[in-house]
């Protein structure tokens, strides 16, 4: 299962496409029904996309977390140091789960949301995952995507920047992972 090492994003296609290009004749069909299977084995979580400015669930483009960080880790190899944002989102979407969350990606028309997140009784939260926030550019990613819903759900920015504890800025908290890990989103 190499093909886990470099895309958490899954397009049965381009799995398909490189399967091949490594000798292995696979067809796309096949690849869904694996993804289905994992599924179903709760070892993976399918995660659908949703069109935030829409209010619609998108059917194709769907994101896999893992259940468990440790099988993500095997299954990938190498060094966690060239994917820790890949896990820190992982770990955060697990979190979520536990914390009662329905939780899907979100799109919008110049980016995405990583996670929009809803509970039974109606409450919604936007969440961005970052490893550090340590220059503009990243900072504006981050905050910029979730400064462009204009609706009034609280919206939070999860990270492992130094000396962040907890800020709020432009309605946007920014809590370090730590926290959020041990104290949930208060």
């Amino acid at each position: 299962m190499s093909f886990i090492k470099d895309k958490i994003i899954i397009s049965a296609n381009s799995i398909a496409k490189y399967m091949k290009s490594q000798g292995d004749n696979i067809t796309s069909s096949v690849i869904i029904n694996y993804a289905k299977f994992l599924c179903d084995a709760y070892l993976i979580h399918k995660v659908n996309r949703y069109d935030i400015h829409g209010k619609k669930l998108f059917e194709s483009n769907d994101k896999f977390y893992f259940e468990d960080n440790g099988l993500r880790n095997t299954l990938t190899g190498g060094s966690r140091e060239g994917d820790i944002e890949k896990v820190i989102e992982n770990i955060i979407y697990n979190h979520l789960i536990r914390l009662g969350y329905e939780v899907t990606i979100g799109q919008l028309q110049a980016g995405k949301i990583d996670f929009v997140c809803n509970k039974p009784e109606g409450q919604q939260i936007y969440v961005q995952a970052s490893y550090i926030i340590a220059d503009e550019a990243t900072r504006e990613r981050e905050f910029g995507n979730l400064r462009a819903i204009k609706d009034n759900y609280p919206k939070y920015v999860i990270s492992m920047t130094p000396l962040v504890d907890r800020q709020d800025s432009e309605g946007i908290s920014h809590l370090h992972l730590r926290r959020f890990l041990t104290k949930g989103l208060e």
